[in-house]
């Protein structure tokens, strides 16, 4: 069992690494309104303005945090600087000017780079500096992706070449989300709320789900180990000898009894950090529930594993039946008192 739960997790982590990869382009804001602080610019598209010269479309620097409201449509509006500790969708790393770029790549009468050029230069510009930001304290695998924002088209077009280079958490369509408080100061372990049922798709990304849609784990609970481990960097056996016993419990917990966990015929998986993980500021993890297939990989499952064994599909069919078992002590009926001898 604990290799197969080993094999497992190891699924996990890559499963992990690979959803973050979505939603790390720019955010090119397509709207007219103007960031408060910023000036406007009256200059025609078809003038010819400096880079080093146009009026930029934020004055937004590092350490400031940016937020926006998106339309159904998918049209910005409402682009402006906001609290960090508030609600906000976007930490300001560094500034970038792109007209001081090497080459004149982007220059005056230059388009605006495309989504492929938009990721290569979030490697050749945002990476390094982003990580001296947060003081060496990141997980590229963790809730938190590095993206550009570039301006929107009408200030590209007046020769606005500012990059802002910075953090934001993505849903599953790389839409940036709101989210509160710093990047340094915040678990940047990417988890689950006990009660979600998570999907992992051929592309290895994560997904809460309904329930009642095929899912690969139902989460029990989340479990931060700062606080387990508060003076050194944890190893995986480490995690593993106290997760197997407050992972259990969860799961007991989460079922209501330990008797309906036997029945339901899942068991209590969880994952872990790895040290790099923890170094760059993941520090919880998840307890779930799953079933492991006798090949290897985990099962299909429909359903919520509170309903009941009536309502919970494992691989398209019901969960196996479960031999009958004596109680356990703690479930058996306590021992009538005896009675005091007569006197």
């Amino acid at each position: 069992m604990a290799s197969k739960q080993s094999a497992l997790r190891s699924f996990i982590i890559a499963a992990l690494a690979g959803a973050v990869g979505a939603g790390t382009y720019t955010l090119a804001a397509d709207t007219s309104e103007t960031e408060p602080g910023a000036q406007a610019s009256s200059t025609s598209a078809s003038s010819t303005v400096s880079p080093d010269q146009a009026t930029t479309f934020t004055t937004a620097d590092a350490g400031a945090c940016l937020t926006w409201q998106v339309a159904e449509d998918g049209t910005i509006t409402g682009f402006e600087q906001a609290d960090c500790e508030g609600e906000h969708r976007f930490e300001v790393s560094l500034r970038q000017n792109l007209a001081t770029y090497p080459t004149s790549e982007f220059g005056p009468e230059a388009p605006m780079p495309n989504p492929t050029r938009q990721a290569q230069l979030r490697e050749e510009l945002c990476g390094a500096g982003t990580f001296r930001y947060l003081g060496g304290k990141y997980d590229p695998n963790g809730r938190y992706s590095i993206a550009p924002i570039l301006p929107p088209a009408d200030a590209w077009a007046r020769g606005d070449r500012t990059m802002l280079c910075g953090l934001q958490e993505t849903n599953r369509a790389g839409e940036p989300i709101l989210t509160s408080g710093r990047v340094a100061e915040q678990d940047q372990a990417r988890v689950f709320e006990a009660g979600q049922c998570v999907a992992i798709d051929a592309s290895n990304t994560l997904t809460a789900v309904k329930c009642a849609d095929p899912h690969q784990l139902e989460i029990t609970s989340q479990v931060s180990l700062e606080q387990v481990f508060p003076d050194h960097t944890p190893a995986v056996e480490e995690q593993d000898k106290h997760l197997q016993d407050v992972c259990t419990q969860a799961a007991q917990d989460y079922m209501g009894s330990e008797e309906n966990l036997y029945q339901i015929a899942l068991r209590p998986f969880w994952t872990t950090q790895t040290p790099a993980a923890w170094e760059g500021g993941s520090r919880s993890v998840n307890c779930a529930l799953m079933f492991s297939r006798p090949e290897g990989g985990f099962a299909n499952l429909t359903g919520s594993a509170t309903q009941g064994r009536e309502h919970l599909l494992i691989d398209d069919a019901p969960p196996p039946e479960r031999p009958q078992r004596r109680p356990l002590r703690e479930q058996q009926a306590p021992a009538a008192p005896a009675q005091a001898p007569v006197q």
